[in-house]
């Protein structure tokens, strides 16, 4: 049975979508070129074919598509292998067939912490198990597997470059690093595709912030409900929940908690 995984959108190596692609590529021998062609479903039902063989019913898959109910069937084959190998994920089809950016990242960002979860370092031959099918369509541009047995590089990747996730003060900065975008008349085609291109790193930090900020409430409201539980003991003295108030309450220089809410203000009324 597969080992399951519960994250937030930050994964722990904090790929770039061009590192994900990479991956993909060199696992699966495709030409992906966008992530947004991940939305026909048919990667990672390979991927389930190398983690768990005989999950999926690879031959049903149909690896070079661009119909979207040929998109949905490979996602129902993924769903199964899923449910066969007690999977906890539901896969959000509805949102993946339609091609965005956002919701294709954010699922290969949870489907690469699974696959590193599970990956046991089997070799696996993914051009021939498909029967030659080409998947993607980068054409030369993309990145190739310059072997056939792509289990070496199959096991999760850590790029020199990458870091563990940072605050979000400091997750911004990084677009100042883009070569900025050049007046010419003569490369209009080039202007697009850097606008695109500009466009997709906007939408990476904007997960990486909403992934920030679900893991700042998740945590915060576990500490409320710790408060709230000691506030209710506090009348029994106990010198434990003492400790932990203070330890809850204590603030740092420079520090100000928010203003209380008055009591007996404007209040619905129910």
């Amino acid at each position: 049975m597969a080992v399951n995984v519960y994250s937030t959108n930050v994964t722990s190596d904090n790929l770039s979508r061009h590192d994900m692609l990479a991956w993909v590529n060199e696992c699966l021998q495709s030409n992906f070129a966008k992530i947004e062609e991940l939305c026909t479903g048919a990667a990672y039902c390979q991927f389930m074919d190398m983690l768990f063989p005989g999950s999926v019913q690879l031959k049903r898959v149909k690896f070079r598509t661009n119909l979207e109910h040929e998109y949905i069937q490979n996602f129902k084959i993924l769903q199964a292998g899923f449910k066969k190998m007690g999977v906890d994920k539901i896969v959000p089809i509805d949102k993946l067939v339609k091609g965005r950016f956002q919701d294709n990242f954010e699922f290969l960002q949870w489907f690469k912490k699974f696959f590193d979860a599970n990956y046991r370092g089997n070799e696996y031959d993914a051009l021939s198990c498909r029967n030659g099918e080409v998947m993607g369509g980068g054409g030369i541009n993309a990145p190739r597997s310059t072997n056939s047995l792509v289990a070496r590089r199959a096991v999760p990747t850590s790029p020199a470059k990458t870091a563990p996730a940072k605050p979000i003060g400091r997750a911004m900065p990084k677009v100042n690093t883009v070569r900025p975008i050049t007046k010419n008349p003569q490369n209009k085609g080039g202007d697009a595709g850097r606008l695109d291109e500009l466009t997709n790193q906007i939408a990476e930090f904007k997960i990486t912030i909403d992934g920030l900020e679900k893991e700042r409430d998740f945590y915060f409201g576990k500490l409320r409900d710790i408060e709230v539980m000691c506030q209710e003991a506090e009348e029994a003295q106990n010198p434990l929940i003492q400790k932990i108030l203070d330890v809850l309450y204590a603030t740092e220089e420079g520090f100000a908690p928010p203003d209380e809410v008055e009591a007996g203000g404007d209040e619905d009324e129910y």
